[in-house]
């Protein structure tokens, strides 16, 4: 049992059973989810219930390394679990507050041809105290509270549906952390089982798409994710998602030159997704070693923004943050793995 990853109800029962009063799991909570703590010896409970809980596992996410843009106000970090993997998240400041980008998975087994994440495949899913361990060593190390929550990082999200559904909600536990659930956005590259599964949960978050390309035989060659769910599907997935909850999807959409940024790849996003409640956010490529592409111009990047628009689009180009930093998705974790991690880092 993972204490510091399961809800409040069954931190009572687990007291409860083993003889203590279930008060001490309010206490335990409060320690871990309120004052983002781990190290239960400096807590205030009891002897007794230090002796029960000393058997059970809690889950330790630490601080490898941090960078810190000389750009601007972005920081990523390099969190290291129990058993030595490493993730990476990274920490935005805008004008409301911070947001955090959250890993969900060490690697990942979508294998979208772009991203650093899944060149070295899926080793294992992220425990609910994992991913909550990476909000709160990014709070306690820079003394803030971070209001809102990106599951962007390393992994996909859907591939680890009931930890991540647990991790939000234990976040979102007013005893706790008191994150909203509008404040929190799930991306996805379109696993359109699960998409159903969020649909009924009843939970009012924000999914994005990792979308990228326009067309089922130019999708399938950068996201194999598309040969399991055609485009198809996912469309309807999410005029269903849509239905239960009247939230506004945002599609993720790589700009890559020459690729998927013509007048063609707009009609297809037309004839395709107009009828949606949607939004479209363009992220120029950052390239990576594995991935032999560019990124357009600026001036391209503002032609494919306005002809959306004319289609009646809503869309924005992402705001690049921490270009300094290796801001892209898995390429810090990748060059600590190569050996040739240099440069702004400092150890926590």
């Amino acid at each position: 049992m993972e204490l510091n990853g399961v809800y409040l109800d069954e931190l009572r029962d687990f007291f409860v059973k083993n003889g203590e009063k279930a008060f001490r799991a309010n206490q335990l909570f409060t320690f871990f989810h309120k004052n983002g703590r781990w190290d239960v010896d400096n807590s205030n409970l009891s002897k007794k219930a230090l002796e029960i809980i000393k058997v059970q596992k809690i889950s330790k996410t630490e601080i490898l390394k941090v960078l810190e843009s000389k750009v601007d106000e972005t920081k990523k970090f390099l969190f290291e679990l129990d058993d030595a993997n490493i993730v990476e998240g990274v920490l935005m400041k805008y004008n409301y507050g911070y947001s955090q980008c959250i890993s969900t998975q060490v690697g990942c087994r979508m294998g979208c041809k772009f991203c650093a994440s899944t060149k070295a495949g899926l080793l294992r899913n992220l425990s609910p105290g994992e991913m909550l361990g990476q909000v709160y060593a990014a709070e306690n190390y820079y003394k803030i509270k971070v209001k809102n929550f990106i599951l962007m990082g390393s992994g996909e999200p859907m591939d680890n549906f009931e930890n991540v559904i647990k991790f939000l909600k234990i976040l979102h536990d007013e005893r706790g952390h008191n994150t909203s659930y509008r404040n929190i956005t799930i991306s996805t590259c379109g696993v359109v089982s699960e998409i159903y599964k969020l649909s009924e949960l009843d939970m009012p978050i924000n999914l994005a798409i990792s979308l990228h390309e326009t067309n089922d035989l130019d999708r399938s060659a950068i996201m194999p994710i598309n040969n399991r769910y055609n485009l198809d599907d996912l469309s309807k997935a999410l005029d269903y998602y849509i239905s239960k909850t009247n939230n506004r999807i945002t599609f993720e959409y790589t700009l890559i030159k020459g690729k998927n940024d013509s007048e063609k790849n707009v009609r297809e996003l037309k004839n395709r997704f107009s009828h949606l409640l949607c939004h479209i956010n363009l992220i120029p490529l950052n390239p990576i070693d594995e991935y032999d592409e560019k990124r357009p111009s600026r001036e391209d990047i503002n032609k494919f923004k306005k002809l959306l628009e004319e289609a009646s689009f809503n869309v924005t180009i992402r705001r690049e943050l921490g270009p300094d930093i290796d801001g892209s998705c898995g390429q810090l974790r990748a060059k600590l793995l190569r050996g040739d991690l240099n440069g702004c880092c400092r150890s926590n």
